[in-house]
């Protein structure tokens, strides 16, 4: 009997993550005679029934028209010790099992004929510790009651060695069918849900706002945020509805589609990385026929996340074999190049920006590159930080400890680690009123290194005053354009039209501050006018004045 509680940890992992609250329970395999599960009491979770752990035994069929039995104890984690007795002090294993030997060794009485060997102070226990004989010619249904929260187990053993049996254990909560490892998903993926329809709403706002001047990238982006809000409702409804209704035929249904769903979503992110790294929208219109081969790569990725997800779901652990490797390798083989082609697209396109000095473009791309590096920090941090909990996992008392958070170190914490990632492309890729003309526009490169010499600027000064009036010629209305030998030219200069600059030259509006995508609004404005020098005035007012001679 040694060998069912030992086999505790292995049973743990399939019994958490099985999809329903029925797991089998028999003596094929010795793990197999133990299952346990997690379990909240009405008050740890709320919920409207008792909860309970219910086990039933299939009749077992006996030609000799004997009375076959077996021992069944329902025991929550911590109160192990108080099963069996010691033969004595220097004995390998315990007695589990009251049998007639036993009964003489005044281990256990004839009353317990049959039934698990308890220790005499287990009634002292804070959880109650059910032993039970059931004859297998007609068995009982024994029903345990859950009063404290906990981990608890169904342990059985034939009473002798001949015995077959099969049986079902249902471990029921409060509120519902879920297994109590996974009810914390429940409000976590609606609470995701909410996350991803409030960033939809603003996306949504933004891209109708400014409809008439999309990127599109910014279509690629409105797409995922509309699949995103769909998947995890999507999954959401599939916890929603198991815990309701059981894992039936339409859960697994559900099941199935949230897979195929959640291997698209990992395709589609890699993909719209990818496209964004290489500068699509941004610094290229079009990515040409490499466009073509980031589609067959995240097609072909897709393919083999719903291979994996379909192997996962109806391979187990037991009958897993070499050719799981088949299944695993070429989703790795897609999964690896996507990383190594972003980061050298993304390296790439910075490098490029850099180099034609388009600062502002190349900031925004350095941002995304310290998101990707923030995000693989973290997932590193994180998973060196649970190796050392990981450690620990042959102990007997990991998995009755760590039963209620294992969901969110296997899963929610990559969930919220991809929020925040696609929430911040999309506030660097939003839409605002001038996308396109940031896109197809170019910064003046800036090739000098900030620094000047006193000199040549005093000197461009002094040859600015050259060539400008004097206040006093200003206010005597002789404000002509110098000539040579600084005589002034016969010719007045040509008044300012309000057209061109309007009221004394609207100044134009610094980019410090604005969206990423902003760069001014510089269609009222005609851009020749604008930039017009004062070298530039005086030529043409010198080629009117030589018209006019």
């Amino acid at each position: 009997m040694r060998k069912p509680l030992l086999g505790l940890v292995t049973t743990a992992f399939s019994a958490a993550f099985v999809g329903a609250n029925r797991i089998g329970i028999n003596n094929d395999k010795d793990y197999n005679r133990q299952q346990c599960s997690g379990m909240y009491s009405k008050k740890g979770w709320g919920g409207d029934t008792d909860p309970f752990i219910q086990t039933t035994f299939e009749k077992g069929s006996n030609p000799n028209d004997k009375d076959v039995y077996i021992s069944l104890v329902v025991f929550e984690f911590r109160d192990e010790d108080l099963i069996g007795v010691w033969p004595s002090p220097d004995a390998p294993e315990k007695e589990y099992v009251c049998t007639q030997p036993n009964i003489d060794k005044k281990f256990c009485n004839t009353t317990q004929l049959g039934e698990f060997i308890l220790s005499p102070n287990a009634s002292d226990s804070r959880n109650q510790i059910m032993s039970k004989k059931i004859n297998l010619k007609d068995p009982q249904t024994p029903k345990y009651d859950v009063k404290r929260t906990g981990y608890y187990c169904v342990s059985s053993a034939p009473f002798s060695e001949d015995v077959q049996y099969k049986g079902k254990i249902e471990f029921r909560n409060a509120y519902g069918n879920l297994p109590a490892a996974q009810i914390a998903k429940l409000p976590f993926y609606a609470g995701i849900t909410i996350v991803y329809a409030v960033i939809g709403i603003f996306w949504g706002f933004l891209y109708a706002q400014n409809r008439h001047d999309i990127l599109p990238v910014q279509n690629y982006i409105t797409a995922i945020v509309v699949f995103l809000i769909v998947e995890y409702l999507m999954t959401w409804g599939f916890y929603d509805y198991q815990n309701n209704h059981g894992f039936n035929a339409l859960a697994k249904v559900l099941l199935i589609i949230v897979s195929i769903l959640n291997a698209f979503r990992n395709s589609f992110s890699f993909f719209l990385l990818l496209i964004v790294c290489m500068g699509y929208g941004v610094v290229k219109p079009s990515l040409g026929k490499t466009m073509v081969y980031v589609r067959f790569l995240a097609i072909a990725h897709f393919v083999f996340g719903v291979i994996y997800a379909v192997a996962s779901l109806s391979i187990t652990p037991d009958n897993a074999g070499p050719l799981v490797l088949f299944v695993i390798l070429p989703l790795a083989g897609t999964l690896t190049a996507f990383y190594v082609w972003t980061l050298n697209s993304l390296n790439h396109t910075m490098k490029d920006l850099l180099e034609r000095k388009q600062s502002v473009k190349a900031m925004m791309y350095k941002k995304l590159w310290w998101c990707i590096l923030a995000s693989i920090i973290v997932i590193f941090a994180f998973f060196f930080l649970n190796s050392f909990t990981f450690a620990e996992r042959s102990s007997p008392d990991f998995v009755p400890k760590h039963w209620k958070t294992r969901w969110f170190i296997l899963d929610g914490w990559l969930n919220l680690v991809y929020m925040v990632d696609i929430a911040y492309v999309a506030y660097l890729w939003r839409p605002t009123a001038n996308n396109r003309r940031f896109a197809m526009s170019d910064e003046i490169a800036q090739d000098d290194d900030g620094n000047f010499d006193m000199g040549s600027f005093g000197g461009s000064l002094d040859e600015e005053d050259a060539r400008s009036p004097t206040r006093e010629e200003l206010m005597n209305g002789s404000g002509g354009e110098r000539v040579k030998g600084g005589d002034l030219s016969p010719v007045p200069p040509k008044p300012v039209s309000e057209g061109a600059g309007g009221k004394g030259q609207q100044q134009r509006s610094s980019l410090d501050g604005e969206t990423i995508f902003a760069v001014g609004e510089d269609g009222e404005r005609s851009s020749m006018d604008e930039f017009e020098s004062p070298r530039d005035s005086g030529e043409k007012q010198k080629l009117t004045a030589g018209k006019s001679d």
